[in-house]
């Protein structure tokens, strides 16, 4: 990836009804993904090895993290840890700006 990314330049890609991703910039350790959600769209629970941390842009989220719930609404953030059990619901039309380390290898398959 380049040093500059410009959102209009970045690739949008579909990843499942109500939620795409662009994936804004990466390292071998680093990554930083917008994601955008339409109302009622699912983040299925899963999990993964990486450190995750993501930041409520815009929209509201029902989160859950190891079976707790959380609304989180625009400026607040979660953290999972790897092999943390995860998911969110989109409550309003919003947009996570999600990072991760090390990078996402299974997200760069499909770009």
């Amino acid at each position: 990836m380049s040093s500059f990314n410009l959102s209009k330049e970045v690739k949008i890609e579909e990843i499942q009804d109500g939620i795409k991703r662009q994936i804004m910039s990466y390292t071998d350790d680093l990554m930083l993904v917008k994601v955008f959600f339409k109302k009622g769209a699912i983040g299925y629970t899963h999990n993964h090895f990486h450190h995750q941390i993501s930041y409520v842009e815009s929209g509201r989220f029902e989160v859950e993290i190891d079976n707790k719930k959380k609304i989180l609404k625009e400026g607040d953030a979660f953290t999972t840890h790897p092999h943390q059990e995860h998911g969110a619901v989109c409550l309003e039309d919003g947009i996570l700006i999600d990072t991760f380390s090390p990078k996402r290898d299974d997200f760069l398959i499909s770009t």
